[in-house]
């Protein structure tokens, strides 16, 4: 009988998916990944996932957008999904040194002074950045990864959390839509945890 009540006990206990300082970020930089290739069809996807993603992050409310990402508590990583076939890797489409976001009452203006500081630790042979065609087989799923900012190399850590879907980074942006959903029970979690305290 005890054991039964152990395992009743234990069937209760929610685990927060989230941790504390996810939930408390008030910073986010949103990136593409260094080595997101774009396909020759769209040389603007990236960039385009990139803009819906602040977009949505700005509808939401939640966190300030930042540019650079020492100050950001939270670094989003976005890949624009394509399958296989040319694409083009370190697309100067990507590369953003003014920001201008106009929207209904929430346009957003912004200026990167030099190039963006790397957020991989970048390897001996990747000294030539500029653009260049390759042949990549990539995933058609497009990718929004979480990882802890204000330090060196962010995206050289596992990410905090992770959504891959089919236009994941288009139109209602469910990649964010995920993210909302993942704090707001995770929040649940944790109120319920400090009430029992």
């Amino acid at each position: 009988m005890v054991l039964f009540v152990l395992q009743a006990e234990a069937k209760d206990k929610k685990k927060q998916a989230l941790p504390d300082h996810v939930l408390n970020a008030q910073r986010v930089l949103v990136v593409i990944y260094p080595d997101a290739g774009e396909p020759l069809t769209d040389m603007g996807a990236n960039k385009n996932a990139r803009e819906n993603v602040e977009r949505a992050l700005t509808k939401w409310g939640r966190f300030q957008l930042v540019m650079e990402p020492q100050t950001a508590d939270l670094v989003f990583a976005v890949r624009k999904g394509h399958g296989s076939g040319p694409t083009i890797l370190n697309s100067p489409t990507d590369d953003r040194p003014v920001i201008l976001q106009p929207g209904a009452g929430d346009t957003r203006v912004g200026g990167q002074r030099g190039r963006v500081p790397d957020l991989s630790s970048p390897f001996p042979s990747s000294e030539n950045r500029g653009p260049r065609v390759t042949n990549e087989i990539g995933s058609s799923e497009d990718e929004f990864d979480v990882y802890v900012g204000g330090v060196d190399y962010p995206l050289d850590g596992a990410p905090i959390w992770r959504y891959t879907g089919k236009n994941a980074l288009s139109g209602q942006v469910a990649a964010v839509e995920q993210f909302h959903k993942a704090i707001d029970e995770s929040e649940k979690v944790r109120q319920e945890r400090e009430k029992k305290k």
